[in-house]
């Protein structure tokens, strides 16, 4: 028997997409160095805190494949309460609607409102450059969700510089089969010597090919689900991969735009439309 829901408010953990991804290099400890732009999307999984006495942290949700002791938003609170040494703890509940190895940072933005928010119910009082510290130690994007502003990334994706984005819908292919990045990343064939690129060239130049995923030669090679959507898309004006996939997006001026699209999706392909959006909604917080 499923465990009841949470009462209280929903707190929304966004998606995102990167608008780019270039690899520039590797430090000798086998990170990879990248430049990227991260754009949050309105398409969000939504979270539910309950505070708790004797400092027990649950999951009262089911996450089919991910256990609770891997699920980044338990990791999240238990990692804010070790560093804290709050007595409280808390049950979470998490509905999951951001595909799971889509490249849309579902785990990470989970993980990330789960701190902001159990920062608040907890009182702990940690601003949001210390909390993105924490997040840095759960995983790479964690920290973007943290900063909560559309950012120009670089480095292994620690340095943040916000970045102002126009208004635009995006059109989102979900194909079935979740992309590890550990292997991509680890692909003999990766391009890892990209020219270094700087922020105004992307605020000038976005639309052309000097900004690409370097990732998605590889992904499409191996994947022929993801192949099949980006054929998909570059029929009707192209599209690209969203991180190490396996979603791959087009963007549209408009939303009429990217729902007229949608439309003629095929099935048993799936997709959604996202509004981009200017920053994170919990930034306030």
């Amino acid at each position: 028997m499923s465990p009841p829901r949470l009462a209280g408010p929903d707190y929304p953990a966004p998606a995102k997409l990167n608008l780019f991804l270039h690899v520039v290099g590797r430090r000798p400890d086998g990170y990879h160095l990248l430049q990227s732009v991260f754009a949050l999307i309105d398409r969000c999984d939504r979270l539910r805190f309950e505070r708790r006495a004797g400092g027990a942290i649950r999951r009262v949700s089911d996450l089919p494949g991910v256990p609770e002791e891997a699920d980044l938003a338990v990791r999240a609170a238990r990692l804010l309460q070790a560093e804290t040494g709050t007595p409280w703890g808390a049950d979470l509940e998490v509905d999951k609607v951001l595909p799971m190895g889509g490249g849309v940072g579902g785990g990470s933005s989970d993980a990330a409102t789960t701190l902001i928010v159990l920062n608040r119910l907890w009182e702990t009082g940690l601003d949001r450059e210390a909390l993105g510290a924490l997040g840095a130690r759960l995983g790479a994007d964690v920290p973007f969700f943290v900063f909560g502003r559309n950012a120009w990334v670089e480095g292994v994706g620690e340095r943040l510089s916000a970045l102002d984005l126009p208004p635009a819908w995006y059109l989102v292919l979900v194909p079935p089969v979740a992309v590890p990045t550990a292997a991509v990343f680890a692909a003999p064939e990766l391009t890892r010597n990209s020219e270094a690129l700087k922020m105004e060239d992307f605020s000038a130049h976005a639309s052309t090919s000097r900004f690409r995923n370097d990732l998605e030669p590889v992904v499409a090679a191996r994947y022929p689900e993801v192949r099949e959507h980006l054929q998909w898309l570059a029929a009707r004006g192209g599209g690209r991969l969203t991180g190490s996939g396996a979603c791959v997006f087009a963007r549209f001026e408009d939303r009429a735009s990217a729902e007229r699209v949608l439309r003629d999706l095929p099935a048993p392909m799936r997709g959604f439309v996202a509004r981009g959006l200017g920053e994170h909604p919990l930034r306030g917080m």
